[in-house]
């Protein structure tokens, strides 16, 4: 490998939706955490199952699956806790993962004009081809988390 070629190496972490294997840019991780109490609030986002308390921040938690996969995850095993970026402010977002987490060195290949918002591009990585997740896509923004008044409360009176 050349010099020139270790440089464009990135970091990401691959995680595991059902049988598929995803992967998010090392620098948006904030932690993995095995599961703990999701606090349920009556709201009309259907992407954000709950809340969690971690470091004492209220975090949601969004099954990201279904858009990725078709479908709810039964069962997890982690909560991977990543950045989300509205515009210029940057919030924890927790993404139920149901298997192991791994760091790689990888190149990140562009995106094509065909590819889904929510994909950031796209890794090579033992003999599969992975994409990269855009969370600030994939995620629901600001206007949907505040879309309800209760969660809009927990969110805004967090420490």
């Amino acid at each position: 490998m050349t010099v020139s070629a270790e440089l464009e190496l990135k970091p990401f972490v691959l995680l595991r939706l059902g049988e598929r294997r995803f992967a998010v840019a090392a620098d948006g991780i904030v932690e993995l955490v095995p599961p703990s109490r999701v606090f349920r609030f009556p709201h009309q986002t259907p992407q954000i199952e709950g809340l969690i308390l971690r470091r004492g921040r209220i975090v949601p938690v969004c099954d990201v699956a279904e858009a990725l996969i078709g479908k709810r995850l039964a069962s997890r095993r982690f909560y991977l806790i990543a950045l989300r970026r509205y515009g210029a402010r940057t919030e924890w977002v927790a993404l139920p993962v149901t298997g192991e987490c791994e760091l790689i060195n990888a190149e990140r290949m562009a995106v094509s004009e065909s590819d889904e918002p929510h994909v950031a591009g796209w890794l090579s990585h033992g003999g599969d081809v992975i994409e990269v997740l855009n969370l600030d896509a994939l995620t629901p923004g600001p206007e949907e988390l505040l879309a309800n008044s209760t969660t809009a409360e927990a969110l805004e009176n967090r420490p």
